[in-house]
């Protein structure tokens, strides 16, 4: 059997730098600061300036538009070091990395000129917006409308679980324009709609207070509220010509990115909870020996840790996919349910271990417990995942 003479690397020297550099970031920087923001629910400014200046917000933006013009995997291994710091981090970046996405691949020119270099710095930071308060994973059911008035588009209609609702510069929208196009998907359009951030009220647009959630906190989930809010025609993802009736397939194509997203934020929530629990285990003691040489304890820690190391290994494979230019609508669905399903389990296995304590504020693994769920459920729920997998796995191998 033939032997690589190179050793085994799974990442370049160019990602192991960058990965190094965000981890250290998060253990000096979030870790510390994270359960006071989980308590108070509080933006963290501070963070996120500084997220800033090591140019997070423009990792995939192209160097010409003043980003760091990396690939979705180099993306994906940074989003799970933020994950395992705190997942409400990941989520500042992750709805401004869809917003970039959407504006590099379908975006006209002026619009990629006029807003990507903004973007790249985080002066202005970007949301994407296709839930209702009415329909949950049934986005060809969406009842928002947009009616041509002159030279603008007026939109009517309320959004929900817009994740930066409140501090974003510009909302990716998604819209009815056709209510009568057969199939649904046809009718729908994408508008840039760009307003003040922090500013609640603004003529045609009312943001109200932040949903209180059991975790996931710090970020802001809001509802966007439209009332004959007048957006420029120019403002159509890619123009009128091009963009027109495409707002379906625009954001389709975008969150099967964004569950790549996911599942890396899947990883780093339960990679930071196998860590918890490998120390804790080695700290704790009962019956005169440390729980870690109890082997009910061992084959928890075991079952963890495989579990982290295939959850990687699917969303790094369905990121690679996406950067060799190859269809991985198949692959991130799996990875998606495979690593939020995951994640949960580990974080619970965790808690386990910690026992009593981990049901205490006092310990970071409560905080990972309720934050854990929402991975369940963003960008598609595991029923969704489980659905778009059988589909695509019948398309793929139909007879």
């Amino acid at each position: 059997m033939a032997v690589a003479t190179a050793p085994y690397a799974d990442k370049t020297d160019e990602q192991r730098a960058i990965t190094e550099m965000v981890r250290q970031f998060v253990d000096e920087q979030v870790l510390p600061v994270a359960e006071k923001h989980d308590h108070e629910d509080s933006f963290p400014d501070e963070v996120v300036e500084q997220m800033k200046e090591l140019g997070l917000f423009g990792v995939t933006i192209p160097e010409e538009y003043d980003g760091m013009g990396l690939d979705l995997t180099t993306y994906a291994m940074i989003v799970e070091e933020l994950s395992r710091g705190w997942i409400s981090i990941a989520g500042v970046v992750n709805t401004h990395f869809i917003g970039s996405y959407l504006l590099m691949k379908f975006g006209s020119e002026d619009q990629k000129e006029r807003l990507l270099p903004r973007m790249a710095t985080g002066e202005i930071r970007a949301a994407f917006s296709l839930s209702e308060p009415g329909l949950g994973s049934d986005v060809q059911a969406i009842s928002t409308r947009a009616k041509r008035d002159g030279d603008d588009w007026v939109i009517n209609g309320q959004k929900m679980w817009v994740t930066n609702g409140l501090l974003s510069g510009v909302v990716f929208l998604l819209v009815k324009t056709d209510p009568d196009a057969s199939p649904p998907y046809k009718g729908m359009t994408c508008f840039i709609t760009e307003k003040e951030p922090g500013v609640s009220e603004v003529p045609g647009l009312t943001i109200p207070p932040k949903i209180k959630k059991m975790g996931y906190k710090g970020v802001e989930s809001t509802e966007l509220v439209y009332e004959d809010y007048r957006c420029p025609a120019e403002n159509v993802l890619g123009g009128e010509e091009q963009g027109l009736g495409q707002g379906f397939g625009q954001m389709m194509d975008a969150l099967e990115v964004g569950r790549v997203n996911v599942a890396a934020r899947g990883v780093g929530i339960a990679q930071r909870a196998l860590e918890l629990a490998l120390r804790y285990s080695q700290e704790r003691k009962t019956f005169g020996k440390q729980i870690a040489d109890h082997q009910a304890i061992q084959f928890k820690l075991a079952d963890m840790a495989t579990k982290v190391e295939a959850a990687r290994l699917l969303m790094l494979k369905s990121a690679r996919l996406k950067d060799a230019g190859e269809r991985s609508d198949l692959e991130a669905g799996m990875a998606k349910l495979y690593a939020s399903e995951a994640g949960k389990e580990v974080v619970e296995d965790s808690l386990r271990i910690h026992g009593g304590y981990g049901y205490s504020k006092e310990y970071e693994i409560e905080r990972l417990y309720r934050d854990a769920p929402l991975l369940l459920i963003g960008e598609g729920t595991s029923e969704i995942q489980r659905m778009v997998i059988g589909k695509k796995l019948l398309q793929r191998h139909k007879i």
